[in-house]
């Protein structure tokens, strides 16, 4: 068994993984993942006029498709982690190196920063998405309450908003 810290950000409300040594038991999107697809009633989830309602293998798809993005998701943080671990190990060898190689590293450090915090929100989006999809919430918009559109949630299973609310956040 592996435990989870997790960095609360006061400007978010949300955590990010920062370990993943520890895995609480049953809780949040493992509770989730573990009670499967077949726990969601497609008759519960909206969708926009027009649309055909959701059947139980549509529900299924979104459901091995958010699982898989865990999955993904993980290994690329572990691979994220290695390789800062690895930086920053030798970052410290550099004694005699000129600018543009202690600049260098500084990029390939930074960079691999920006992507393992980028996996993270992912991966935290994944997840509650997993936990919307089995919970109370999946395909209702955030801003509006309407349906954000079964086709919409097929091309992208984390959405939160619809596409007029999310056209309105991207304005802004």
């Amino acid at each position: 068994m592996t435990t989870t810290r997790r960095k609360t950000s006061t400007t978010t409300g949300r955590g990010a993984v920062t370990s993943r040594n520890h895995t609480p038991a049953a809780t949040g999107a493992r509770a989730a993942v573990a009670a499967g697809a077949e726990a969601v009633d497609p008759a519960d989830l909206p969708v926009r006029p027009g649309e055909e309602p959701w059947t139980a293998v549509e529900v299924a798809e979104v459901h091995a498709e958010l699982n898989g993005e865990l999955v993904r998701l993980r290994d690329e943080i572990d691979a994220a982690e290695a390789a800062i671990t690895g930086l920053m190990r030798d970052s410290n060898d550099g004694a005699g190196d000129d600018q543009v190689d202690a600049g260098t590293k500084n990029i390939n450090r930074e960079s691999e920063l920006a992507l393992a915090n980028n996996a993270r929100d992912m991966l935290d989006q994944t997840e509650r998405a997993l936990l919307r999809l089995e919970g109370v919430g999946f395909g209702v918009c955030e801003s509006c309450g309407q349906a954000v559109g079964k086709a919409r949630l097929q091309a992208f299973p984390r959405a939160t908003l619809c596409v007029s609310c999310k056209a309105k956040q991207e304005r802004r």
